[in-house]
């Protein structure tokens, strides 16, 4: 593989860099916007499609994504009230910019089974 040189990035840019990283990376956001990617609209879909997250934290990464401009909180005035949850443009950009990393984890627990379950 050909190294790749990184000189042209500044400090700044950097920064924005980590920034995204742990926007991304912080515990349930990717299976999230996932599960947001794979048709989850509704809350309850997005509880189904996450194991192991509670309401309260997956309501409060709702909100967090919402803030961020990542998910888009829909609010429908029916009886009952109906409220979906989508991918904005940006949630979608990023998604697609998970797919590699996706996929490498998938390679990464194919070659490596035992370290992935520690």
């Amino acid at each position: 593989m050909r190294a790749t040189n990184f000189e042209h990035i500044n400090d700044d840019e950097c920064r924005q860099f980590q920034d995204a990283v742990e926007l991304a990376g912080r515990k349930w956001n990717a299976a999230i916007l996932l599960a947001g990617a794979r048709g989850a609209r509704r809350f309850s879909e997005y509880r189904e499609s996450i194991d192991s997250i509670s309401d309260r934290l997956l309501s409060a990464r709702l909100r967090e994504l919402e803030l961020e401009g990542l998910i888009e909180r829909d609010v429908t005035p029916t009886t009952p009230v109906m409220i979906s949850y989508t991918p904005t443009e940006d949630g979608r950009r990023l998604i697609t910019l998970m797919h590699p990393l996706v996929l490498w984890g998938r390679n990464r627990a194919v070659k490596t089974p035992s370290a992935l379950s520690a």
